[in-house]
């Protein structure tokens, strides 16, 4: 691995950053966060027309630009510096991977090209948490259910598809929660349990946006700037995405790998905000006659910051780049989970999510009792440290899913049956 950034991949930084700075200030994401879509759609236009960020990762053969996922977490750490609010992750990392993952060969062609320049935004839709659902944790951390069936959600609950009456095409029945611009999309992708006891399996089907029997509500979220909502499908007429024979659970853990480097990267580049606007702040802040920087317990605070966000980002880089080397040696090969990404990727998230953490945990403490205001931004920091730990995280379930993969530990010991002992009656 090559630590250095090519000239391609510091332009695509560079200018990433210079354009938000200009367009996503801190009112801007406050004013896009409360409108009716949940983002800027102007701007969100602008990036896709200028930079391609919506198709940035995605093959040239379907309209995207083509790069990495080197590049996409560069991207993905300067919109998590700005907290810019956009479908980049439900549509473009999430929805977008899972159907040229899943997806057969006209459905990529039909559906990437309008994802990829923007046109249309789409979700992925999960009767799990997104943690959960995409094999980030171990199976049964959230919901008790074994794999293969914690993304439709089992044999019963979360979604349930089934062949439609007239035997023409599938319905859909149930909802899910948390679902990540589930509002406002204009295609969902949703996991589906089909089978039954026998053939039991995670389908995924396309539903478009305004399909009879879809009711989609936007809840209230603890991070203003990551629209979450919940889908009901009463009866709701589906379209399988690939082949419904297959189970869909290895494709939607190769999502999850995308997913989980994309949200290491932007609590990267928030972690690094916070530290650097800490930083400012306790330069000029004076207690006792003298600068709060000065003080020799708040530079070892803030050098611990600092270690634990460039530790972080390192991580990140070296998971974008085993994502990159693994992508590449198992080329459209969905079923791959394989290789030194599988343990990588969760890492990262871990480490970067636990250096968000810290850093917007000491920026709040640090700025003192203007932080805790709804009118300071290190609030904003501090609900999404918070958020992705409850949608991605813990992280430390994601280091026992990664020492599982690792098998680190080896096997799990199935516990010896204890052999009960009938009492003897002792006569009198």
């Amino acid at each position: 691995m090559d630590p250095a950034l090519t000239p391609e991949q510091e332009a695509v930084r560079r200018t990433l950053r210079e354009l938000l700075a200009k367009h996503c200030g801190p009112d801007e994401v406050r004013a896009a966060a409360a409108g009716p879509l949940g983002y800027d759609a102007e701007l969100w236009h602008r990036l896709a027309d200028q930079l391609g960020l919506p198709g940035l990762a995605l093959p040239a053969e379907y309209g995207g630009v083509g790069l990495g996922p080197v590049e996409l977490a560069l991207a993905c750490e300067e919109s998590g510096r700005a907290l810019l609010p956009s479908p980049l992750l439900a549509s473009s990392v999430l929805a977008a991977t899972a159907v040229r993952t899943v997806g057969t060969e006209q459905q990529r062609t039909d559906l990437l090209p309008a994802l990829a320049d923007g046109a249309r935004t789409s979700a992925l839709v999960t009767a799990a948490a997104p943690a959960l659902a995409l094999g980030l944790v171990p199976a049964g951390a959230g919901d008790g259910l074994p794999d293969g069936t914690t993304a439709g959600g089992g044999r019963a609950g979360g979604v349930q598809a089934r062949p439609a009456p007239e035997g023409d095409g599938w319905l859909l029945y149930g909802e899910a929660g948390q679902v990540l611009d589930g509002a406002r999309a204009d295609l969902l992708v949703v996991a589906a349990h089909t089978g039954g006891f026998p053939r039991s399996r995670t389908v995924l089907f396309l539903v478009e946006a305004g399909s009879p029997g879809l009711t989609r509500t936007r809840l209230a979220a603890m991070d203003d700037t990551r629209t979450l909502a919940r889908v009901e499908l009463r009866d709701t007429p589906a379209v399988p995405l690939g082949d419904p024979e297959r189970d869909a659970g290895p494709a939607l853990a190769r999502t999850g790998r995308y997913a989980a480097l994309a949200v290491a990267a932007e609590a990267v580049g928030a972690a690094e905000q916070c530290l650097t606007r800490t930083v400012e702040y306790v330069q000029v802040r004076k207690q006792f006659g003298r600068a709060v920087g000065s003080f020799q317990a708040v530079q070892h605070r803030l050098a611990d910051v600092y270690v634990a966000v460039q530790t972080a980002r390192s991580a990140v880089h070296y998971a974008a780049w085993t994502l990159e080397r693994d992508e590449s040696e198992n080329e459209g090969d969905g079923e791959g989970e394989a290789g030194a990404s599988a343990t990588a990727v969760p890492l990262a998230l871990a480490h970067a999510l636990e250096s968000l953490r810290t850093a917007a945990a000491d920026a709040v403490q640090l700025h003192g009792g203007i932080a805790i205001t709804w009118e300071h931004d290190a609030q904003l920091y501090f609900k999404r440290a918070a958020a992705d730990e409850l949608l991605f995280g813990p992280p430390h379930l994601l280091r026992a899913r990664a020492a599982e993969r690792a098998n680190l530990f080896g096997p799990t010991p199935v516990p010896a049956r204890i052999p009960v002992r009938t009492p003897v009656r002792q006569e009198a």
